[in-house]
């Protein structure tokens, strides 16, 4: 089973990583793009992944229900970090991380929209002065988008949940939880046990919200205030609202041609 290894996903996890992980379940923990590439190569069978990897490979994969990291509004760890307002950055340069697939389809989508049409690179973006010095902007997402003191760097830092939200009144949902199909229609009572672990992980990370808040400023050496905002800001629920703004997502992405089809959402049921 795959998980984030940004805290993004600490209250998720909280449960298993406190007791609840079964000897038969292995958890592999990395950026969301490396879990994207691991469970269509059938690596791993559960994870989280990218809200866009899921409609790029919808046909193979089933959402577990009501697992999500979204926002409503500020999501603060995905930021387009840029010297120039959106559509002034025609034909400049442009960085993406490979971290992610949903927070660059989306920008993606935004630029064709605009009819705005940027120079794109792919590279790291852990560092924003070696950053600055060689883009225009760049995308950033999870840890290091709370690390790196981006504000401070550039003109511009866009916060893509609440641009999503001023376009749409909608939520953002960057990332969901997954399961191969092919292993759901194998092993459904054990995709079932290990949905129901995800759920009651989840509950006990949220009746222990003041322990993932200490352990999420350990981790990036921040001020508590700001990982409290930053969980505060964050939700992990996958709600009808919810439902209705990844269609419209995966939608507009179609209209973008970003995606090659129509992203028909199925959940996998026991």
């Amino acid at each position: 089973m795959g998980k984030i290894s940004y805290i993004n996903a600490s209250p998720v996890y909280y449960g298993l990583d406190h007791g609840l992980l079964p000897h038969w379940l292995a958890m592999i923990s990395d950026v969301p793009s490396v879990l994207n590439r691991k469970i269509i190569t059938g690596q791993i069978e559960v994870s989280p992944i990218s809200a866009a990897f899921y409609a790029m490979h919808h046909r193979e994969l089933l959402l577990l229900p009501d697992l999500s990291i979204s926002c409503h509004g500020r999501v603060l760890s995905v930021i387009l970090a840029s010297n120039y307002a959106i559509d002034d950055l025609e034909g400049k340069k442009v960085m993406f991380t490979r971290e992610s697939a949903s927070a660059a389809s989306f920008m993606k989508m935004i630029f064709n929209q605009r009819k705005v049409s940027p120079v794109y690179e792919i590279g790291s973006v852990n560092n924003c002065r070696m950053v600055s010095e060689s883009v225009d902007a760049a995308l950033v997402i999870g840890d290091a988008a709370l690390r790196q003191p981006w504000d401070q760097v550039f003109e511009y830092t866009i916060d893509l949940g609440q641009l999503w939200f001023e376009m749409t009144q909608l939520p953002f949902v960057f990332a969901v939880w997954v399961v191969r199909r092919s292993f759901a229609q194998k092993y459904p009572f054990l995709v079932k046990d290990i949905h129901q672990l995800l759920l009651e992980s989840k509950k006990q990370g949220y009746q222990h919200m003041d322990e993932v808040v200490e352990a999420g400023k350990t981790k990036l050496n921040l001020e508590r205030s700001i990982i409290k905002e930053y969980f505060d800001l964050l939700y992990c629920d996958l709600d009808d609202k919810k439902i209705k703004a990844m269609q419209m997502f995966f939608n507009s992405l179609l209209d973008q041609g970003i995606l090659k089809e129509k992203t028909d959402i199925r959940f996998f049921k026991a």
